[in-house]
């Protein structure tokens, strides 16, 4: 008995982001998901119904008249896995946070009992106006999860945040979304920082001291918090991978440049999770120019000096109500070891994980305990990272404070 397909609606606003949202539809209807598309009538006018309807593979239509016998106004909500609304103007977001039903797709929103994610698209100006922000805490306090804009090219010669985040990326908050079902924005009105990569120690322009961080295990943290409704910052050490939509990316090299981006970020969030691999040390000194190799000598040593300890700091530095995570990365004593970090780091969790050849670095699986300064150990078996990152938050969520009411 095969199970029924995920049902998605995608809703989609007027704007010249449109033409992007079929690279976003293309991917659901690939990855198995039955998607109905919606679009304003305004909508219609950047990409048509012809287009939306072969992608699909079902009929489009912006009106409530059309196949009144079927009551699509209430059904397409009723039915719905999952309302993913891209590119969401500015207007779009005003119906929506005060209740309008003047076409399909404002009314598909307000039978909607499943989850829903607004994609929002529009001009810096727009999306920074008060209006605009009031709209959008509206709809983050009613369980919307609001995916926050990237920053780059809009149009014209404009650049700025407002800018659509990339269709794979928003693929992947709707996977993470349907994963979890209704009701699971629990970080909702949440900022939290997190860290991912590793450091690169320069030793002169061409060389450096690096590790094997990939970022997967911070990027899976990131996505997933925005997921479930967190305003993340992710700082990152040395990552090729897409910025993840709606966190704000911070890039960084050294150790001390990431120590100076989390602590600035860690001022006004409600949890920081420390999964970059940081350099313990660094040289001492910076060469301008290249080290030549010398024929018949070996290499002049280097000296190395200690980095700073961020996760030390973060724990020394921490407010109250604040939730600090670090990882442990360990080759062996795995357990033993990572228990005297926990006690000498002052954070709540840390995540201890066997590293080596094949084993966390690069790869899209991992396992960990994950160790709590109350005593509780919560193993997590190999799985993809994603998982990982979902126990985190879970634990994460359970010690935060209840949020001050709006």
């Amino acid at each position: 008995m095969t199970s029924r397909k995920p049902r998605v609606v995608l809703g989609v606003g007027a704007g010249i982001a449109a033409y992007k949202v079929c690279e976003l539809l293309r991917r659901l209807t690939e990855s198995g998901h039955d998607v109905r598309v919606v679009p304003t009538a305004d909508a219609l006018r950047f990409v048509g119904e012809p287009t939306w309807a072969a992608l699909s593979g079902h009929p489009v239509s912006a009106q409530v008249w059309d196949d009144v016998p079927a009551v699509p106004h209430v059904r397409l909500g009723q039915d719905a896995d999952l309302v993913l609304v891209a590119p969401a103007t500015a207007d779009l977001l005003a119906r929506a946070a005060h209740g309008l039903a003047d076409d399909l797709l404002t009314n598909t929103l307000l039978t909607a009992h499943c989850p829903v994610v607004f994609a929002p698209a529009m001009h810096t100006e727009m999306w920074e106006h008060p209006a605009t922000r009031a709209n959008v805490e509206t709809l983050r306090s009613r369980g919307a999860v609001v995916v926050e804009p990237a920053s780059g090219r809009l149009t014209g010669k404009d650049t700025g945040p407002g800018r659509l985040p990339d269709p794979g990326e928003l693929f992947e908050v709707a996977r993470r979304v349907l994963a979890r079902g209704a009701g699971d924005a629990d970080l909702a009105g949440r900022h939290v920082v997190v860290s991912a990569g590793g450091t690169r120690e320069p030793i002169d322009p061409v060389r450096f001291i690096g590790n094997r961080s990939s970022g997967l295990q911070g990027y899976a943290l990131a996505r997933t918090a925005v997921a479930r409704g967190a305003r993340v910052t992710l700082v990152a050490a040395n990552v090729a991978l897409p910025d993840p939509a709606g966190a704000r990316v911070v890039p960084v090299g050294s150790a001390e440049q990431l120590r100076a981006a989390v602590l600035a970020a860690a001022e006004e969030a409600d949890a920081v999770v420390m999964a970059a691999a940081v350099a313990d040390f660094r040289p001492a000194g910076y060469r301008d120019s290249k080290i030549k190799k010398t024929e018949g000598s070996g290499p002049e040593p280097i000296a190395l000096v200690q980095n700073a300890d961020i996760l030390a700091e973060l724990g020394r530095t921490r407010r109250p109500e604040q939730v600090i995570v670090g990882f442990a990365a360990e080759t062996d004593d795995v357990l033993a070891n990572g228990r005297a970090k926990l006690a000498r780091k002052g954070s709540d969790l840390l995540v201890v994980n066997q590293v080596g050849e094949d084993l966390a670095f690069g790869r899209p699986d991992n396992a960990a305990v994950v160790l709590g300064a109350d005593g509780s150990e919560t193993e997590v078996p190999r799985g993809a990272k994603e998982a990982l990152a979902d126990v985190v938050w879970d634990l994460v969520a359970a010690r935060l404070k209840p949020a001050a009411p709006g």
